[in-house]
């Protein structure tokens, strides 16, 4: 991408860490573990203009390791290296900093994001024009957690008469449960299309088993997302082999190298980028690799903020080819989801009308913001 002159003159004048905090509005509850509220960084650079680029750190302990004090600690050091450089110069300042923010991939995404959020705003060009020439509009699914029958059959119901047509059932804690949510989502949108979320949750015998009870009551996922363990290469790959759904790779994927690794063994049929965990310039490289090989792509998510949802749908929008969208965790923040000028009630991102960058100001809404006090080598 050509840099204007504009900016080639804007630098990072102040950087600020602070918290994101907020319960949510139930309990997300997966087959690993449990969660009932956000907390992740949110990083902010100011250039000299005023412009201010957000980033934020989707804090994923359990599949991760990282921490909210890590992930700070981290960008507070990094911090003296951003301030005072130009803004057209942020593939040098990744470069530069690639082995440090390497340590914590959240904090390597929250980086990349406010860099490119403040860029494309000196710009004057939406984010999704830097990964692209058009914008497609995007559908998320939205999620159903493990719960109860009742719970499942009033939640579907409400998704339903908003207008969602894609529902990506959280299973693998209980097979007999599990089966009796999934054919209530079906029986309540016989229409919709069903994703399985399995979360490692099975062996590969067991989801096989699973997948061929649904098919007796005529249900058919479109997805199955990681039915086993991420390191069990040789059950995704048997399963890959022998489900009658699609199977994507989630936690299996960590890096590009996996991507390769799920081509050569035919481990999967799909995978799930999520800009978390890879950030963005990685997560190129493989949508790259993946459509070359014909693997299709979820685009995904942690738990996030109406800014890092945002900033993954202008990636999938720009780079096109998403066959599957899982962007829908605002609409588990309270009075978040209807603060987001391009997300609609039945979750269709549409971003032709955002003018420059990720278009999300009101990072805060419906949020809990804690400051961390800048390092004294970075004046304010």
């Amino acid at each position: 991408m050509k840099i204007r002159k504009s900016a080639q003159k804007s630098f990072i004048k102040t950087v600020r860490v602070c918290i994101l905090e907020t319960p949510l509005i139930h309990p997300f509850r997966i087959s690993t573990g449990q969660h009932d509220s956000l907390h992740n960084v949110l990083l902010i650079l100011r250039l000299n203009d005023g412009t201010c680029g957000f980033g934020e750190a989707a804090i994923a302990t359990h599949i991760t390791g990282e921490t909210v004090e890590s992930t700070i600690a981290l960008l507070r050091r990094v911090a003296p290296h951003l301030k005072g450089r130009f803004i057209g110069d942020y593939h040098r300042i990744l470069t530069e900093l690639g082995s440090d923010l390497d340590a914590i991939p959240s904090a390597r995404t929250a980086v990349e994001m406010a860099l490119l959020d403040a860029l494309t705003q000196t710009l004057n060009i939406p984010l999704w024009r830097f990964f692209g020439t058009r914008a497609e509009r995007l559908s998320t699914d939205i999620t159903l957690v493990i719960a109860d029958a009742e719970q499942t059959h009033d939640s579907v119901r409400g998704f339903v008469r908003a207008g969602f047509r894609r529902f990506k059932i959280k299973v693998g804690l209980d097979p007999a449960s599990d089966l009796d949510r999934v054919r209530i989502v079906h029986a309540a949108a016989p229409r919709a299309g069903i994703i399985l979320d399995a979360n490692q949750g099975f062996s590969a015998p067991a989801a096989l088993k699973f997948l061929q009870r649904l098919a007796r009551f005529g249900i058919r996922p479109i997805l199955v997302e990681q039915p086993v363990h991420r390191n069990d290469w040789d059950a995704m790959r048997w399963i890959t082999r022998r489900s009658p759904s699609p199977v994507c790779a989630d936690e299996s994927l960590q890096s590009v190298a996996d991507v390769v690794r799920i081509i050569q063994l035919g481990a999967a049929h799909a995978i799930n980028i999520k800009l978390a965990k890879f950030g963005f310039l990685q997560s190129i490289q493989m949508a790259a690799l993946a459509r070359a090989s014909d693997l299709s792509l979820m685009i995904g998510s942690m738990m996030e903020t109406n800014l890092s949802a945002t900033a993954a749908a202008h990636f999938a929008a720009g780079i096109g080819g998403f066959d599957f969208v899982d962007l829908d965790t605002p609409f588990f923040i309270p009075d978040h989801a209807d603060q987001n000028p391009y997300l609609s009630p039945n979750g269709i991102y549409d971003l032709v009308k955002c003018a420059s960058g990720i278009g999300i100001q009101k990072v805060s809404s419906g949020l809990r913001l804690r400051y961390f006090g800048i390092p004294r080598n970075i004046p304010s």
